[in-house]
């Protein structure tokens, strides 16, 4: 019987509340998992990721780290992400973007998992569409790797669905949705072959708006003004993700499951 991987997906991790779950939550379970994804687009107070939040992911034990429409917004992020060997951009930036659009990971050094972000096209910002790209890149991966894990960051849920039956046809172990923050519950294997959900949802504040502070969010939203939103307060933090298992040797997904836990910190932090 072939290796069975154990991959833990963390959903999109919010400022500090995202980054200090993450740690909890891989304290008491990371050893559990042979591999760990996190997107850290919004890890540095809710927009981009700072080098040092990406070295403290890392130490974290966060193998990759995923991003989305949000991974230029700290301009240090191009000081650094040609150095940063566990940081995927979307794959279909124009080439000569900084960093890459997808990596090869080594597992116990023995397996091997690829990981490709892209960006979804509907109701986001105007951006080369992802498909043919894709399909170019997994069949690149797949010369070097069975297990292929994509992070679909989208607003469109058809548009997710659809890039989760576009990967299975091509033989990809996983499509995670990421970008609304708000977990789906429609986890499934897609054509006897690839985990799929539409949304992994967020790690960071629980009372808050997809993360950020309540008030804020309302204000910005009533009174119409250009507010920059701040992040959600740490009492309690919610964990949302996906448990993936994946046959090393085919690359076919055997197994998904949904993370939706809330930690109650707030003798920790006060």
């Amino acid at each position: 019987m072939s290796r069975q991987l154990k991959i833990l997906f963390l959903g999109d991790l919010v400022g500090r509340p995202g980054r200090y779950g993450a740690r909890k939550f891989l304290e008491q379970h990371g050893s559990e998992y042979d591999f760990v994804i996190a997107n850290a687009e919004n890890a540095s107070h809710g927009y981009g990721l700072t080098k040092k939040n990406y070295g403290e992911l890392t130490s974290y034990g966060i193998h990759a780290m995923t991003s989305g429409n949000h991974i230029w917004d700290r301009k240090e992020i191009f000081e650094y992400i040609n150095e940063a060997d566990r940081l995927v951009r979307p794959l279909n930036f124009p080439e000569s973007s900084p960093g890459v659009g997808s990596r090869v990971f080594k597992i116990d050094g023995e397996f091997s998992i690829g990981i490709i972000n892209i960006l979804g096209v509907v109701f986001m910002a105007p951006l080369c569409p992802p498909w043919e790209i894709l399909k170019k890149e997994i069949e690149k991966l797949k010369k070097e790797t069975s297990a292929i894990i994509i992070d679909c960051h989208a607003e469109a849920t058809a548009e997710k669905i659809s890039c989760g039956h576009i990967a299975a046809r091509l033989g990809a172990s996983a499509v995670i949705g990421t970008h609304t923050h708000v977990q789906t519950a429609d986890e499934t294997i897609m054509e006897n072959t690839t985990a799929y959900i539409t949304d992994a949802g967020f790690c960071g504040s629980y009372k808050s708006v997809i993360g950020m502070d309540i008030d804020n969010s309302v204000d910005r939203l009533v009174k119409m003004l250009p507010l920059r939103l701040e992040v959600g307060p740490m009492e309690e933090i919610q964990i949302n993700g996906v448990e993936i298992m994946v046959d090393a040797e085919t690359g076919k997904a055997q197994k998904i499951k949904r993370i939706n836990e809330v930690m109650n910190i707030k003798d920790e932090v006060s």
